[in-house]
């Protein structure tokens, strides 16, 4: 990987667009593609992992398994979008469920391969580790407002009145 389209992808994606052109180049070649057939499942929640991965093509959605067969969608996503990125730095299981919606290419960034670019080029991590910080703390937002909906539909449900005082 390192020709003018596959840096023209890079570009897109929101983790790499602080990085120069000649550092895309070094992170490209770190790069592996994978294939996925419509319904492939990547992965299953509590899975081990160890990669980040992008959607060049495709679609993939991640779910969280709700009850018995049940399971929540959390987010559908496209091309020029990732996942995975926990798995980069924590020895965790996978936190979801990553299923193809249709045929899928992908590129994958493996903890070996950014440590190795750690190595040759740490301006070029320094700038990836600067945009995973920045998408961390969005998703962190984010999930703290579903946290709070989720909490106030509960509430709701239970007809808990929860401006009304309790004698004390």
């Amino acid at each position: 990987m390192a020709n003018r389209s596959d840096l023209d992808f890079l570009r897109s994606v929101s983790l790499f667009k602080e990085i120069a052109e000649p550092h895309l180049g070094t992170l490209s070649r770190r790069l592996r593609e994978r294939r996925l057939r419509k319904g492939e499942v990547l992965f299953r929640e509590g899975d081990p992992g160890q990669e980040l991965f992008l959607i060049r093509e495709g679609s993939v959605v991640i779910s969280k398994p709700v009850m018995g067969r049940v399971e929540q969608v959390l987010a559908r996503l496209g091309p020029g979008e990732f996942f995975g990125e926990m798995s980069l730095f924590d020895q965790s299981p996978r936190s979801a469920t990553v299923q193809a919606e249709m045929e899928t290419v992908l590129l994958s960034l493996d903890r070996d391969n950014l440590h190795q670019l750690i190595e040759v080029s740490p301006s070029t991590a320094a700038a990836l580790f600067y945009q995973l910080v920045r998408v961390f703390i969005q998703r962190l937002r984010d999930t703290g407002s579903l946290v709070a909906e989720v909490t106030r539909w509960g509430l709701e449900a239970t007809g808990l009145d929860i401006e009304h005082k309790f004698p004390g």
